[in-house]
């Protein structure tokens, strides 16, 4: 899938539960996050079809059920939610919000420095 759609934070949950074990029936989901959400099966059900819509599950028929997976991993869903979320707040440039990150912060400790440094310097296989 070349574009990831964006998701709600109600499908986020659908998909937490899809990457956890693919594939995964509408049952399961249910039982991995229906029940602590108050979700009934239909709901579910809803959600999942909505994901199939948008592109960001695929399904297959196995028996009276059907079988739900991943078109893309997490990883990747990570990664284009940040970056929407950089673009929309910040015009794309991470200096404010990576100013802003470390201001927050009462204190950072040695290790979140010295890891923000190697970030910073490209030592962790980013671009430098």
């Amino acid at each position: 899938m070349s574009k990831i759609p964006r998701i709600t934070d109600a499908e986020w949950k659908i998909m937490e539960a899809v990457w956890e074990d693919p594939p995964v029936t509408a049952q399961q989901v249910l039982d991995a996050v229906g029940r602590d959400e108050g979700w009934k099966p239909q709901t579910v059900k809803t959600l999942l079809g909505r994901l199939v819509k948008k592109g960001a599950l695929t399904y297959e028929p196995e028996a009276n059920r059907y079988l739900y997976s991943p078109s893309f991993t997490r990883e990747a869903a990570v990664s284009a939610e940040a970056g929407s979320f950089i673009e929309r707040i910040t015009r794309g440039s991470v200096t404010p919000l990576l100013a802003h990150l470390v201001r927050s912060r009462k204190r950072m400790s040695a290790e979140e420095l010295a890891a923000l440094r190697k970030l910073l310097d490209g030592e962790e296989g980013g671009p430098k």
